[in-house]
């Protein structure tokens, strides 16, 4: 018997190929979508759950308040506050670990050199994350002249040879031991950059600049991590060390606070404002989730809208059965069948097309997402869902139309309510005011990017090259390197600095002048630069003027950018102002326009430019304009090959690291626009679905109407005018919840555009072009209908 049942649906399908194609597919698309958002989700959500003792591993960051009383909050610490928490609070952490950002190396290994990022870190570091280890010791990093390499790493510098206990060279300065090999971290882990961690104590020791910030309060420019013990309350021990930077500086006021961030935190709200956790990626999952519950439950919607539309023909099918026999339960059977028969193929359908589909939206995403074969709970989730939609879809024509009499059908008096039809108007409505919203929300995100993209970066963003110096060999050959730059006549020119132009590597708090509050403890962005630092990147100067040659005082004077002059409070005759920076007094030259060196959505840093090439590590080099690309490239390498020939020619396009900045954005905008324009297939497949029970309802009427003279326009009209109308409804419903929530959205930017009335009108009046076009095939087809088919039983 289930098996004749199946028959007879894939016979029903197989007799309406069309309706089928449009059935099957909507609802497989709108799965695969579901799916493939689910996965994305998931992964979001499992963000940094590759460390085992994640619940109690932190940060510490601090909070500090400006001199205009806003409270603004960074992951930079100092290196001493790592000690003190280890000492003075050990019964609350377990390991405390100090450590350095995420850099690029160069290593070598035999005739093998490769760049690779790492850290530097205290030898806890490895354990606390729960770094898994293929061979060596753990500990290893007790051992300043041994590292830790990741598997990857390893595999590139020793191929298939068993790696511990070999030498590389690291940066052409030191040769280190390798002690272990980790496992690669996965993508979304925080530290998946992180190939190689490196011995702290030889950090210390071999580092000028970290050797003197060791026990320096005010040098904020490194990592503290900290994990907790067991039972321990992650609030409570936050406000217990809150002012463990404080107490060790000589000032009253409480300008700064400490506060450990969880880890669980750390990719999903790392958003501050005003010195409070504002969210982070958390929304975007709450978006995302929330559109793909939407569009399954419109995919699934939509195949009852589409199953139930077709059911005035299948009641005469009824009553045809009914009479020659078949019992009730015979016919919910029946109808059950074949509604989970062709969810079936949907789900089948969706697998594929969610498997096809993975490696662009991979791309799209910036995700490594694989398909969860061996995960027990989506296949459960999958299947309910599929027989969940199967069943609902079979109820309308299983348990309604079995209940009729066959004589009351078969005579024809059958005739749907008029009411039958106001759940799937209501549905119409839902369907474009979220289809409208998305529209909306699309737009603004892209104008939103392209407004900062556009925004003034106030120095040249085209041809610069910049250079990371990670070896010595490139130090103490500044003026030799750049005149056999600016001899291959492809290069402009060539500065170094101790931070490139689209960041700011050092920040300190250690600044002083002549009528500053002794309480206030403002923080500035430190970069030191060479003389020709700003004709090479082209900032612009505001006031006073540039570094030069011709003053050999230059090397104790300072430029600041606006930010920083609206920090210092003066902004009048900032010019001949001293500074003074730990034991040594500079004199304010000039004032630059601010750049935008960080995220161009924030607000500028405020910055000190100091001339001092001995502590830069970046070479910046602006190429010639017209040049040909690829000569210009080569003729570069072979003069950087010259003084650096033991590391690799890495270099990085200004303008393609700014462009990086907004890929979080871009990517949210994609994946926005995507769903978007799903959205509004399943909505208009709803709207298919709805004008042909209509046009099924109603062709009776077309037909009378036509025999009394109405034109094909006139009664395309009449079946029309009623989508237009509810359409009409759903941008009244979706513009103030458009307005509201992009406002909203827009408020975390500094700089965002305004939210133009033209985005809105626009949206509304592409989503009713839509509905017209989806409807008029059915309008249409009724229109033209011959009068004589609908009205030859009257």
């Amino acid at each position: 018997m289930l098996r004749n049942y199946f028959i007879i649906a894939w016979r029903n399908l197989t007799r309406n190929k069309l309706y089928s194609f449009v059935n099957v597919s909507g609802l497989a698309v709108g799965m695969s979508v579901a799916m493939l958002i689910s996965f994305w989700v998931w992964d979001e959500l499992r963000f940094d759950t590759y460390h085992t003792n994640r619940a109690r591993l932190a940060q510490l960051m601090r909070t500090y308040r400006s001199n205009d009383g806003t409270l603004s909050t960074e992951q930079a610490s100092c290196i001493p506050v790592a000690a003190v928490l280890r000492n003075q609070y050990g019964s609350d952490f377990k390991n405390v670990a100090a450590a350095s950002w995420n850099l690029g190396h160069v290593l070598a290994a035999g005739d093998k050199r490769i760049s690779a990022s790492g850290l530097w870190a205290e030898a806890a570091f490895p354990t606390m994350f729960s770094f898994k280890m293929r061979s060596g010791n753990i500990n290893a990093l007790n051992d300043p002249s041994a590292v830790l390499l990741s598997t990857s790493l390893a595999q590139k510098l020793f191929g298939d040879e068993a790696p511990v206990g070999k030498r590389i060279r690291f940066d052409n300065l030191y040769d280190f031991k390798v002690a272990g090999v980790y496992e690669d971290l996965p993508q979304n882990t925080t530290f998946y950059e992180t190939k190689l961690l490196l011995p702290w104590k030889k950090y210390i020791t071999t580092t000028e600049g970290v050797r003197k910030a060791v026990a320096d309060w005010d040098e904020q420019s490194f990592q503290v991590f900290a994990e907790l013990t067991e039972g321990a309350d992650m609030n409570a021990v936050s406000r217990k060390i809150k002012n463990v930077v404080m107490t060790h500086k000589a000032i009253q006021k409480e300008k700064e606070q400490a506060l450990l961030f969880p880890m669980d935190h750390w990719h999903l709200y790392n958003e501050f404002k005003n010195g409070r956790s504002v969210g982070g990626a958390i929304r975007f999952v709450y978006l995302f989730s929330v559109i793909g519950i939407f569009i399954l439950l419109l995919a699934g919607i939509n195949f009852m809208n589409l199953s139930t539309a077709r059911s005035e023909q299948r009641a005469k099918e009824v009553g045809v059965r009914k009479t020659i026999g078949s019992g009730r339960g015979q016919l919910i059977r029946q109808f059950l069948a074949e509604s989970v028969l062709t969810t079936s193929f949907s789900f089948l359908l969706a697998v594929l097309l969610a498997l096809l589909a993975m490696p662009f939206f991979n791309e799209l995403s910036g995700k490594q997402l694989s398909f969860p074969w061996h995960s027990i709970g989506f296949w459960s989730a999958a299947v309910g869902f599929m027989v969940f939609v199967g069943l609902i879809s079979g109820i309308y024509p299983a348990f309604y139309l079995s209940g009729f009499r066959p004589v009351k059908v078969l005579k024809g008096s059958f005739r749907v309510g008029k009411t039958a039809s106001l759940p799937r108007k209501v549905l119409v409505v839902l369907q474009f005011s979220f289809s409208i919203a998305l529209i909306i929300g699309s737009v603004i995100v892209f104008k939103q990017i392209q407004f900062a993209k556009d925004r003034p970066v106030n120095y040249r963003k085209e041809g610069l090259i910049t250079v990371q110096m990670n070896t010595p060999d490139l130090h103490g050959h500044y003026d030799a390197l750049r005149n056999e730059l600016l001899g291959t006549g492809v290069v402009a020119n060539m500065a170094e600095s101790s931070s490139p132009t689209i960041d700011v590597y050092s920040f300190s708090s250690r600044f002083e002048w002549n009528g500053k509050d002794p309480d206030d403890l403002p923080t500035f962005g430190m970069i030191a630069v060479t003389t020709d630092f700003g004709n090479t990147i082209g900032w612009k100067i505001k006031e006073g003027r540039d570094f030069s040659g011709d003053f050999p005082t230059d090397t104790a004077a300072v430029i600041l950018n606006e930010a920083a002059v609206k920090q210092i409070g003066r902004i009048q005759d900032v010019i001949g102002r001293e500074l003074r920076h730990n034991d040594k007094v500079y004199t304010v030259i000039g004032v630059v326009k601010d750049m935008v060196m960080t995220s161009p959505y924030a607000p500028p840093v405020p910055t000190v430019f100091i001339n001092n090439p001995a502590w830069a590590n970046v070479v910046t080099v602006a190429l010639k304009k017209g040049v040909v690309l690829q000569t210009a490239l080569h003729k570069i390498e072979q003069v950087f090959k010259k003084y650096n020939s033991q590391a690799p020619f890495d270099y990085a396009f200004n303008d393609e690291i700014y462009a990086r900045k907004f890929a979080d954005e871009q990517r949210i905008g994609r994946l926005s626009v995507l769903f978007t324009m799903l959205a509004v297939f399943i909505s208009c497949l709803g709207v298919f679905g709805l004008a042909s029970f209509v046009a099924e309802q109603r062709k009776k009427e077309v037909g009378l109407r036509k025999v009394l003279g109405a034109s094909v326009y006139q009664l395309w009209q009449l079946l029309s005018a009623e989508f237009c109308l509810l359409v009409l409804i759903a941008c009244f419903v979706a513009i103030p919840f458009a307005w509201y929530y992009l406002h909203q959205w827009l408020q975390q930017y500094t700089y965002r555009v305004s939210l133009s009335l033209w985005v809105f009108f626009l949206s509304g009046m592409g989503a009713l072009v839509l509905t017209i076009i989806t409807v008029s095939y059915q309008a249409i087809k009724a229109a033209v209908m011959n009068p004589v088919k609908s009205l030859r039983s009257e």
